[in-house]
């Protein structure tokens, strides 16, 4: 098992509370939701008080399918429900069995459930006895063995079933959404980031002369491995690589994914050409005692850069990894996501005292590790669409914000600079949202006769639309959804789920913020005032607009001067 090197309080954290309130009022009206989480903000705590919260329901089962997962998770089912859990796990039998009942919960992988003469070891857990089956890192469900799994358990008709992922596939989801009817708890990463909960992430795009990806094949939606091997173990790339790597780390604790074993030895090599011992590798092959000896001494920080093929994407903890080196390019947004997030936690124990979000954030500021680095490696991709940073982080925004910040992540990096990804992603968006403005008001003839009746919420309030999830595709709003929306001013015919989440939540945090209603907004934004005013200055403006006849008023006064700052004209 790998260990973390800092522990994880049991206390929820605000959002945790939320996603375990959210997953229990679901399961009041459906059978099966998701959680989204991003790594390193404690899906296993989030569901093992579901899991508490649950038991008087019957039995849990747990799903996992890397040995590393179980035991975290027993541990923390362990701690959060005061009782040991059972394991079934290859050699690891729990209680339960034709011969009695064992534990209240069962943490088992996936490949033990589907083992036995023609997968029947599951067939010792009667599905009637179980309330809840809990499947970790969800976005494998979509696989035959997790289908068939689920579909034994889901013999039970009562039983709920509760998903927990990171940031999934953007292909994943509608079929995650065939298995999952609802999103209980969509938290992702922009989301912790600016909570102040994991560390921003500064992207630095390193171009590689001679590195091209263009002639691999791609086998199961990624990169063909054998394929990519053998473009990453080329003499000159592993210089190309492992040089700027060293240079730029600069001293601070790395962790490279590597793309084979001849690609991480060969790496470690020339690390260690650079420092003496400066850097070790591991692999799914390493033997477990010394592999768990490794990453000792990495989280101890007697060597600096770890180097892995495949052993640190999930169930690794070090929250003093610095620097991250992509030097396995992916097409997966969730493998990507993986691999960032070994290294988006800040330093143990920096913020779970800390009251508010500025708070958190200045204590990641002010700490050695202010943000994580993460190097890609860009070459000519040919057809090939790889993921980075700016992907993981622009989940919810239209393809071509994240198109644009990209072009300008990989136009720092053309000349040697990193970039921040989340910053690229806010300015891009306000580019396109800004041109968009210029053209509705290029088009739009007559200011007065603007219509109120037939209005864009999403443009009155200046926001732009999420990008619709897969999960979300065809599903309609529900009525407590459509009726909220009314109370606004809002009509909700022809607004999808998705949208309406949207508005609800925007209004929602302008309520928190004490801005400008949506009514008032609307009424500012057919005078061509800013929409983001405060809820006072929002009323003295409408006053002034109501006082001058139902005009934006010449000069002076509140409005005028509201009206000169929000559309540049001289009021």
């Amino acid at each position: 098992m790998i260990l973390p090197d800092g522990d994880c309080s049991m206390q929820l954290r605000s959002y945790q509370q939320a996603a375990v309130e959210a997953v229990i009022e679901q399961f009041e009206e459906v059978g099966s939701t998701l959680i989204v989480l991003p790594t390193g903000c404690g899906k296993t705590i989030v569901f093992s008080h579901v899991a508490e919260r649950m038991r008087n329901r019957g039995r849990v089962m747990v799903l996992a399918h890397r040995e590393e997962l179980i035991w975290q998770a027993a541990d923390k089912l362990e701690r959060v429900t005061g009782a040991a859990p059972d394991i079934e796990m290859a050699e690891h039998q729990a209680g339960d069995s034709w011969f009695g009942r064992g534990a209240d919960v069962v943490v088992s992988s996936i490949q033990t459930q589907n083992a036995g003469r023609n997968g029947t070891r599951m067939e010792r857990f009667p599905p009637s006895e179980f309330g809840l089956l809990i499947v970790d890192e969800a976005h494998h469900v979509t696989a035959s063995s997790y289908r068939k799994v689920i579909a034994h358990y889901r013999k039970n008709a009562s039983l709920k079933v509760l998903g927990v992922t990171a940031t999934p596939d953007r292909h994943d989801e509608q079929a995650l959404g065939q298995i999952f009817e609802t999103v209980a708890f969509d938290y992702e990463l922009p989301d912790a980031i600016r909570d102040g909960w994991l560390t921003p992430i500064q992207q630095h795009a390193v171009h590689v002369d001679g590195l091209d990806y263009s002639a691999i094949r791609t086998t199961a939606g990624d990169l063909n491995g054998a394929d990519l091997a053998r473009v990453m173990e080329y003499e000159d790339n592993l210089h190309r690589i492992a040089d700027p790597t060293f240079r730029i780390a600069a001293g601070r604790r790395t962790l490279v994914f590597a793309a084979s074993l001849a690609h991480a030895e060969r790496l470690t090599e020339i690390f260690n050409r650079h420092q003496p011992g400066c850097a070790r590798w591991v692999h799914g092959g390493t033997p477990k005692e010394e592999r768990r000896q490794i990453v000792r001494d990495y989280s101890a920080g007697i060597f600096q850069i770890l180097v892995n093929v495949g052993v640190a994407t999930e169930g690794f903890d070090s929250p003093g990894i610095e620097v991250v080196a992509i030097g396995r390019p992916t097409k997966s947004r969730s493998l990507y996501a993986q691999m960032v997030g070994r290294g988006t936690r800040p330093l143990p124990g920096l913020v779970d005292g800390e009251p508010n979000a500025d708070e958190r954030r200045l204590c990641i500021a002010s700490s050695r590790k202010p943000q994580l680095e993460v190097l890609d490696f860009v070459g000519n991709s040919g057809k090939h669409k790889l993921v980075s940073t700016v992907d993981i982080l622009g989940g919810n925004r239209d393809e071509a914000v994240v198109a644009r910040a990209r072009a300008a992540v990989e136009s720092a990096g053309r000349q040697g600079l990193p970039a921040d990804a989340a910053e690229e992603l806010d300015r891009a968006e306000r580019e396109i949202a800004e041109e968009a403005e210029r053209a509705r008001r290029k088009n739009l003839r007559a200011r007065a006769n603007y219509s109120t009746t037939q209005v864009d919420p999403f443009d009155v309030l200046q926001v732009q639309p999420w990008r619709e999830r897969g999960w979300d595709k065809g599903k309609e709003p529900s009525e407590k959804m459509r009726a909220f929306l009314e109370r606004q001013g809002i009509a909700p015919d022809g607004l999808s789920f998705r949208a309406c989440r949207q508005l609800i939540q925007e209004i929602i945090e302008r309520r928190a913020q004490s801005k400008a209603t949506f009514k008032q907004a609307r009424v500012l934004r057919r005078f061509g005032y800013p929409t983001d005013m405060s809820f006072d200055e929002a009323r003295r403006t409408i006053d002034a607009i109501a006082a001058a006849g139902w005009r934006r008023p010449e000069s002076g006064g509140v409005a005028a001067t509201a009206c000169a700052a929000g559309t540049g004209e001289t009021a």
